[in-house]
Protein backbone atom coordinates (compact mmCIF):
# COMPACT_ATOMS: atom_id res chain seq x y z
CA UNK A 1 0.00 0.00 0.00
CA UNK A 2 1.13 3.24 -0.97
CA UNK A 3 1.24 6.51 1.49
CA UNK A 4 -1.69 8.06 -0.28
CA UNK A 5 -3.36 4.89 -0.25
CA UNK A 6 -2.93 4.70 3.22
CA UNK A 7 -3.90 8.11 4.06
CA UNK A 8 -7.28 7.83 1.91
CA UNK A 9 -7.93 4.70 3.57
CA UNK A 10 -7.47 6.12 7.11
CA UNK A 11 -9.24 9.81 6.55
CA UNK A 12 -12.16 7.52 5.55
CA UNK A 13 -12.33 5.25 8.15
CA UNK A 14 -11.59 8.23 10.56
CA UNK A 15 -14.58 9.92 9.17
CA UNK A 16 -16.97 7.28 10.65
CA UNK A 17 -14.64 7.64 13.36
CA UNK A 18 -15.54 10.79 13.73
CA UNK A 19 -19.38 10.29 13.18
CA UNK A 20 -19.84 7.65 15.73
CA UNK A 21 -17.30 9.28 18.32
CA UNK A 22 -19.15 12.31 18.32
CA UNK A 23 -23.02 10.33 18.72
CA UNK A 24 -21.86 7.80 21.11
CA UNK A 25 -19.47 10.70 23.31
CA UNK A 26 -16.87 8.18 23.46
CA UNK A 27 -14.43 9.97 20.75
CA UNK A 28 -12.84 8.63 17.85
CA UNK A 29 -10.64 6.48 19.36
CA UNK A 30 -12.89 4.00 19.96
CA UNK A 31 -12.69 2.96 16.38
CA UNK A 32 -9.66 4.29 15.26
CA UNK A 33 -7.59 2.15 17.78
CA UNK A 34 -8.63 -0.92 16.46
CA UNK A 35 -8.52 -0.27 12.93
CA UNK A 36 -5.16 0.85 13.20
CA UNK A 37 -3.53 -2.03 14.80
CA UNK A 38 -6.50 -4.83 13.40
CA UNK A 39 -6.05 -3.08 10.12
CA UNK A 40 -3.30 -1.49 9.42
CA UNK A 41 -1.05 -3.46 11.61
CA UNK A 42 0.67 -0.14 13.18
CA UNK A 43 1.78 -0.70 16.73
CA UNK A 44 -0.64 0.21 19.57
CA UNK A 45 1.49 2.77 21.40
CA UNK A 46 1.41 4.78 17.96
CA UNK A 47 -2.26 3.91 17.07
CA UNK A 48 -3.05 5.10 21.01
CA UNK A 49 -1.02 8.60 20.16
CA UNK A 50 -3.12 9.09 16.79
CA UNK A 51 -5.90 8.34 18.64
CA UNK A 52 -5.19 10.95 21.54
CA UNK A 53 -4.95 13.54 18.32
CA UNK A 54 -8.14 12.37 17.23
CA UNK A 55 -10.33 12.66 20.43
CA UNK A 56 -8.98 15.85 20.19
CA UNK A 57 -10.63 16.69 16.98
CA UNK A 58 -13.83 15.07 17.89
CA UNK A 59 -14.48 16.86 21.10
CA UNK A 60 -13.40 20.41 18.99
CA UNK A 61 -16.12 19.22 15.96
CA UNK A 62 -18.80 17.97 18.26
CA UNK A 63 -18.64 20.19 21.56
CA UNK A 64 -20.03 23.98 20.38
CA UNK A 65 -22.83 22.25 18.46
CA UNK A 66 -23.58 20.70 21.36
CA UNK A 67 -22.93 23.53 23.72
CA UNK A 68 -24.94 25.22 21.43
CA UNK A 69 -28.69 22.84 21.64
CA UNK A 70 -28.35 23.18 25.21
CA UNK A 71 -27.21 19.23 25.50
CA UNK A 72 -23.90 19.75 27.20
CA UNK A 73 -23.90 19.95 30.84
CA UNK A 74 -20.85 22.98 31.29
CA UNK A 75 -21.75 22.57 35.24
CA UNK A 76 -21.25 18.70 35.64
CA UNK A 77 -18.55 18.89 32.67
CA UNK A 78 -16.69 21.39 34.92
CA UNK A 79 -16.78 19.68 38.54
CA UNK A 80 -15.86 16.13 36.50
CA UNK A 81 -13.34 17.37 34.39
CA UNK A 82 -10.96 17.69 37.56
CA UNK A 83 -11.15 14.02 38.10
CA UNK A 84 -10.90 12.63 34.94
CA UNK A 85 -7.50 15.06 34.35
CA UNK A 86 -5.49 13.64 37.17
CA UNK A 87 -6.87 10.39 35.92
CA UNK A 88 -5.61 10.98 32.12
CA UNK A 89 -1.99 11.73 33.67
CA UNK A 90 -1.73 8.60 36.22
CA UNK A 91 -2.99 7.23 32.94
CA UNK A 92 -0.30 8.27 30.28
CA UNK A 93 2.21 7.29 33.00
CA UNK A 94 1.23 3.69 33.38
CA UNK A 95 0.97 3.21 29.25
CA UNK A 96 4.44 3.20 29.23
CA UNK A 97 5.18 0.54 32.03
CA UNK A 98 2.55 -1.96 30.58
CA UNK A 99 3.02 -4.75 28.02
CA UNK A 100 1.44 -4.44 24.78
CA UNK A 101 -0.86 -7.21 25.14
CA UNK A 102 -2.06 -6.20 28.49
CA UNK A 103 -3.32 -2.92 26.91
CA UNK A 104 -5.75 -4.93 24.33
CA UNK A 105 -6.68 -6.97 27.46
CA UNK A 106 -7.78 -4.07 29.04
CA UNK A 107 -9.38 -2.10 26.28
CA UNK A 108 -11.47 -5.39 25.55
CA UNK A 109 -12.63 -5.58 28.87
CA UNK A 110 -13.23 -1.92 29.53
CA UNK A 111 -15.41 -2.11 26.39
CA UNK A 112 -17.56 -5.19 27.40
CA UNK A 113 -18.11 -4.02 30.28
CA UNK A 114 -19.38 -0.73 29.34
CA UNK A 115 -21.98 -2.46 26.61
CA UNK A 116 -23.28 -4.42 29.59
CA UNK A 117 -24.17 -1.59 31.66
CA UNK A 118 -25.49 0.49 29.10
CA UNK A 119 -27.58 -2.26 27.76
CA UNK A 120 -29.31 -3.24 31.12
CA UNK A 121 -30.79 0.55 31.10
CA UNK A 122 -32.71 0.25 27.62
CA UNK A 123 -36.45 0.16 28.87
CA UNK A 124 -35.05 2.72 32.14
CA UNK A 125 -36.90 6.53 31.97
CA UNK A 126 -35.31 9.10 32.36
CA UNK A 127 -36.21 11.03 36.09
CA UNK A 128 -38.88 8.03 37.03
CA UNK A 129 -37.12 7.82 40.30
CA UNK A 130 -35.96 10.85 42.54
CA UNK A 131 -32.44 10.19 44.39
CA UNK A 132 -31.03 12.55 47.19
CA UNK A 133 -28.29 14.44 45.60
CA UNK A 134 -27.21 17.34 47.95
CA UNK A 135 -23.86 17.98 46.03
CA UNK A 136 -25.55 18.35 43.16
CA UNK A 137 -28.06 20.62 44.48
CA UNK A 138 -25.05 22.83 45.91
CA UNK A 139 -23.62 22.84 42.77
CA UNK A 140 -26.88 23.30 41.10
CA UNK A 141 -26.26 20.36 38.20
CA UNK A 142 -29.92 20.13 37.08
CA UNK A 143 -31.01 21.11 33.94
CA UNK A 144 -32.84 20.63 31.00
CA UNK A 145 -32.60 20.65 27.48
CA UNK A 146 -35.47 20.36 24.18
CA UNK A 147 -35.27 17.00 22.62
CA UNK A 148 -36.03 17.63 18.87
CA UNK A 149 -37.04 13.59 18.19
CA UNK A 150 -39.07 13.58 21.47
CA UNK A 151 -40.70 17.29 20.39
CA UNK A 152 -40.85 18.38 23.92
CA UNK A 153 -38.52 19.79 27.01
CA UNK A 154 -36.66 17.09 29.16
CA UNK A 155 -36.29 17.91 32.82
CA UNK A 156 -33.31 15.89 34.84
CA UNK A 157 -31.88 15.86 37.97
CA UNK A 158 -28.61 15.18 38.76
CA UNK A 159 -27.39 12.32 41.52
CA UNK A 160 -24.39 10.54 42.93
CA UNK A 161 -22.03 13.64 42.41
CA UNK A 162 -19.30 11.77 44.46
CA UNK A 163 -19.45 8.19 42.96
CA UNK A 164 -19.71 10.06 39.36
CA UNK A 165 -16.25 11.86 40.87
CA UNK A 166 -14.60 8.28 41.52
CA UNK A 167 -15.65 7.09 38.15
CA UNK A 168 -14.51 9.74 36.30
CA UNK A 169 -11.08 9.30 37.67
CA UNK A 170 -10.79 6.01 36.82
CA UNK A 171 -12.34 6.82 33.20
CA UNK A 172 -9.07 9.29 32.92
CA UNK A 173 -6.62 6.48 33.71
CA UNK A 174 -8.46 4.37 30.79
CA UNK A 175 -8.01 7.35 28.30
CA UNK A 176 -4.73 7.61 29.59
CA UNK A 177 -4.07 3.96 28.68
CA UNK A 178 -5.87 3.70 26.04
CA UNK A 179 -6.37 6.72 24.03
CA UNK A 180 -9.84 6.23 23.86
CA UNK A 181 -11.09 9.71 25.39
CA UNK A 182 -12.91 7.60 28.24
CA UNK A 183 -16.08 8.33 26.58
CA UNK A 184 -16.62 4.51 27.03
CA UNK A 185 -16.71 5.21 30.94
CA UNK A 186 -17.36 8.47 30.97
CA UNK A 187 -20.89 7.86 29.31
CA UNK A 188 -22.17 4.90 31.49
CA UNK A 189 -21.19 7.04 34.53
CA UNK A 190 -23.29 9.91 33.75
CA UNK A 191 -25.94 7.99 32.35
CA UNK A 192 -25.85 4.91 35.08
CA UNK A 193 -24.66 6.37 38.27
CA UNK A 194 -25.47 10.06 37.89
CA UNK A 195 -28.94 9.69 36.17
CA UNK A 196 -27.96 12.14 32.97
CA UNK A 197 -29.90 11.42 29.93
CA UNK A 198 -28.18 9.38 27.57
CA UNK A 199 -28.32 12.35 25.14
CA UNK A 200 -26.85 14.71 27.81
CA UNK A 201 -24.11 12.05 28.83
CA UNK A 202 -23.02 11.73 24.97
CA UNK A 203 -23.13 15.45 24.66
CA UNK A 204 -21.37 16.46 28.24
CA UNK A 205 -18.61 13.46 27.34
CA UNK A 206 -17.78 15.35 24.34
CA UNK A 207 -17.27 18.49 25.66
CA UNK A 208 -14.98 16.27 28.08
CA UNK A 209 -12.98 14.18 26.53
CA UNK A 210 -10.75 16.74 24.70
CA UNK A 211 -10.00 18.18 27.83
CA UNK A 212 -8.59 14.74 28.94
CA UNK A 213 -6.84 13.89 26.08
CA UNK A 214 -5.25 17.01 25.89
CA UNK A 215 -3.85 16.02 29.80
CA UNK A 216 -2.15 13.27 28.39
CA UNK A 217 -1.20 14.21 24.61
CA UNK A 218 2.19 15.76 26.04
CA UNK A 219 3.03 12.94 28.07
CA UNK A 220 2.80 10.43 24.53
CA UNK A 221 4.44 13.49 22.24
CA UNK A 222 7.73 13.05 24.68
CA UNK A 223 7.54 9.82 24.61
CA UNK A 224 7.62 9.89 20.88
CA UNK A 225 3.92 8.11 20.37
CA UNK A 226 2.44 10.76 18.04
CA UNK A 227 3.54 9.74 14.34
CA UNK A 228 2.29 13.23 12.14
CA UNK A 229 2.33 10.83 9.31
CA UNK A 230 -0.39 8.72 11.05
CA UNK A 231 -1.94 11.41 13.52
CA UNK A 232 -2.43 13.86 10.26
CA UNK A 233 -5.04 12.22 8.13
CA UNK A 234 -6.59 10.52 11.41
CA UNK A 235 -7.14 14.05 12.70
CA UNK A 236 -8.48 15.30 9.16
CA UNK A 237 -10.86 12.57 8.97
CA UNK A 238 -12.08 12.59 12.69
CA UNK A 239 -13.00 16.14 12.57
CA UNK A 240 -15.41 15.83 9.47
CA UNK A 241 -17.00 13.00 11.09
CA UNK A 242 -17.52 14.68 14.51
CA UNK A 243 -19.24 17.72 12.74
CA UNK A 244 -21.68 15.42 11.01
CA UNK A 245 -22.80 13.33 13.55
CA UNK A 246 -23.56 16.66 15.54
CA UNK A 247 -25.99 17.24 13.30
CA UNK A 248 -27.47 14.11 14.06
CA UNK A 249 -27.79 13.59 17.41
CA UNK A 250 -30.89 15.75 18.42
CA UNK A 251 -32.96 13.98 15.59
CA UNK A 252 -32.08 10.32 16.58
CA UNK A 253 -33.94 8.64 19.13
CA UNK A 254 -32.11 8.11 22.93
CA UNK A 255 -32.93 4.08 22.34
CA UNK A 256 -31.43 4.34 19.32
CA UNK A 257 -28.42 5.73 20.20
CA UNK A 258 -28.38 2.77 23.29
CA UNK A 259 -28.56 0.53 20.80
CA UNK A 260 -25.82 1.49 18.57
CA UNK A 261 -23.71 2.10 21.88
CA UNK A 262 -23.70 -1.58 22.89
CA UNK A 263 -23.44 -3.37 19.30
CA UNK A 264 -20.19 -1.12 18.76
CA UNK A 265 -18.52 -1.78 22.02
CA UNK A 266 -19.06 -5.31 22.06
CA UNK A 267 -17.57 -5.73 18.96
CA UNK A 268 -14.70 -3.71 19.56
CA UNK A 269 -14.39 -5.94 22.87
CA UNK A 270 -14.29 -8.92 21.26
CA UNK A 271 -11.72 -7.79 18.61
CA UNK A 272 -9.14 -6.52 21.03
CA UNK A 273 -9.49 -9.55 24.44
CA UNK A 274 -8.84 -11.67 21.25
CA UNK A 275 -5.55 -10.30 19.99
CA UNK A 276 -4.85 -9.26 23.56
CA UNK A 277 -5.18 -12.99 24.52
CA UNK A 278 -3.65 -14.78 21.62
CA UNK A 279 -0.36 -12.68 22.39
Amino acid sequence: MTLLQFDFSVLGISVLAGILGSLLGLGGGIIIVPTLTLLFHIDIHYAIGASIVSVIATSSGAAAAYVRERMTNLRVAMVLELATTAGALTGAYLAGQLAVRWLYVIFGVVMGYSALMMFRKRHQIVGEEIIAAPWADHLKLHSSYYDEAAGREIVYRVARTRVGLGLMYIAGIVSGLLGIGSGALKVPAMDLAMRLPIKVSTATSNFMIGVTAAASAGVYFARGDIDPFIAAPVATGVLIGAVLGSRLLGRLQSATIRLVFVAVLLWVSGEMLLKGLRG
